[in-house]
């Protein structure tokens, strides 16, 4: 019998936990569960700017990562979906090649965002994926070898990722220069007291802060602002924003302008039943009735609430809903300084908050257990799995009433077909 095969597009940290839930939960007599992943290895996004500050960060094989667990790891790069055809194109570097699936789950996750500037693409840095974090260090060391050292390091974008990037470059390259360029002020987003703490934390590292200002081209070795200004730049890191790809839009399926696939509650795509996304790859809108933003901790809400569908769908169960919340924002300012700032259900910073040692460990503590969890993931696999139902006629028909388990021999293979019901930011990375 055919097993139903469930093609995981992305192995970050949302890719990689809903993959290895599924192979915990989901018998492999059944399903077959396949990975698609550009690199061959775990990359820690939420500390990619550590990378490019010079520091060595731990890159799991995902071939180790999902030895024994039954899924099938494929290193290769997506270049197009056809969901008629329920196929997924690929490129690992030796030709095409074409991969079948009855359920997709989207997690390539995202991207930085040029916002149609000249001469991000060709001048600027990001450090969004690992080859340009990589670039960045590069260029970074080099500046720091100089004869008589020093240089000039601009980061654009006050956002969360903009905040690390230039306080741990500042951090770990002091003889370098390094500028924030914020559109608005910085971190208008935090509680008044949170703010004064950046503010001083950039001072004590001598990074410069310029507020109110717009960046309107990236030159070589300047950039352009919109006020007249020309600012002199050896390294320009341009961290104003996040995209998703192309990949969805370009299938077909329903997407937002930046590219991220509109899904119901159970993260399943809207236009396309068979599909679902999560991560920075998923518009989904939170308990609070407003969308997720893209982040690690959306990435585990969104990755656990697409997990508990699947399984509840191919097992014959009623899906339940998960959380969709988001409590706050964990901002590491160098390696022993850090801001911890809570929401609330408006998601507006709430007054008080957590700085310093205590809020830096807080930060690396959640970063070592995304690594742990992803380096880890069938941890406490059951001695046994759920099999699926048997394949329902009517396509449309709707989720089944909540069942008990039953012994393995009462369940039938899917047979790779898939049961239809019908329901119904600013980036905020680190």
């Amino acid at each position: 019998m055919n097993k139903h095969r469930i093609v995981v597009l992305g192995a970050g940290y949302a890719g990689a936990y809903v993959a290895g839930t599924l192979a915990r939960r989901l018998s492999p007599r059944d399903v077959g569960i396949t990975v698609v992943n550009a690199e061959p290895d775990f990359v820690q996004r939420l500390r990619l700017h550590q990378l490019a500050a010079g520091q060595e960060i731990a890159a799991p094989s995902l071939a180790e990562v999902f030895a024994g667990t039954g899924i099938d790891l494929r290193v290769a790069r997506v270049t197009a979906v056809d969901p008629g055809r329920r196929t997924v194109a690929l490129d690992g570097g030796h030709g095409g090649d074409e991969l079948g699936y009855d359920t997709l789950v989207h997690a390539l996750g995202s991207h930085g965002a040029d916002h149609g500037v000249p001469g991000v693409a060709e001048y600027a840095f990001d450090v969004s994926v690992r080859p340009s974090a990589l670039r960045l260090r590069e260029r970074l060391e080099s500046l720091s070898a100089r004869e008589g050292g020093g240089g000039g390091v601009l980061v654009v974008g006050d956002g969360l990722t903009g905040i690390e990037t230039a306080t741990e470059i500042a951090e770990s390259r002091p003889g370098l220069a390094v500028t924030l360029v914020a559109r608005g002020e910085l971190g208008v987003a935090l509680s008044a007291g949170a703010r004064e703490h950046l503010r001083r934390a950039c001072d004590r590292l001598g990074v410069a802060v310029l507020e109110h200002t717009t960046v309107e081209a990236v030159e070589a070795e300047r950039v352009r602002c919109a006020d007249g200004t020309v600012l002199a730049s050896d390294a320009t890191v341009w961290t104003a924003g996040f995209t998703a790809g192309s990949v969805a839009a370009a299938s077909g399926l329903e997407v937002t302008e930046s590219g991220r696939i509109v899904v119901d509650r159970t993260m399943r795509s809207v236009s396309h039943p068979d599909v679902y996304a999560v991560g920075d790859s998923a518009y989904a809108i939170g308990d609070n009735g407003r969308p997720l933003p893209m982040s690690c901790a959306s990435a585990g809400y969104t990755g656990r609430q697409a997990t508990e569908a699947m399984v509840a769908r191919l097992t014959g169960r009623k899906v339940p809903n998960a959380k969709l919340d988001y409590h706050g924002n964990h901002i590491s300012l160098g390696r022993r300084d850090g801001i911890l700032q809570m929401v609330d259900g408006e998601a507006q910073a709430k007054p008080a908050y957590v700085g310093g040692r205590k809020a830096a460990r807080i930060k690396a503590g959640i970063v070592r257990m995304s690594l742990w969890g992803t380096g880890h993931p069938t941890f406490g696999v059951p001695k046994r799995k759920h099999r699926l139902a048997p394949a329902l006629d009517a396509p449309d028909a709707p989720d089944a009433p909540d069942a008990p388990d039953a012994p393995d021999a009462k369940y039938a293979t899917y047979a790779g077909k898939s049961v239809r019901t019908r329901e119904d930011g600013a980036a905020a990375h680190g």
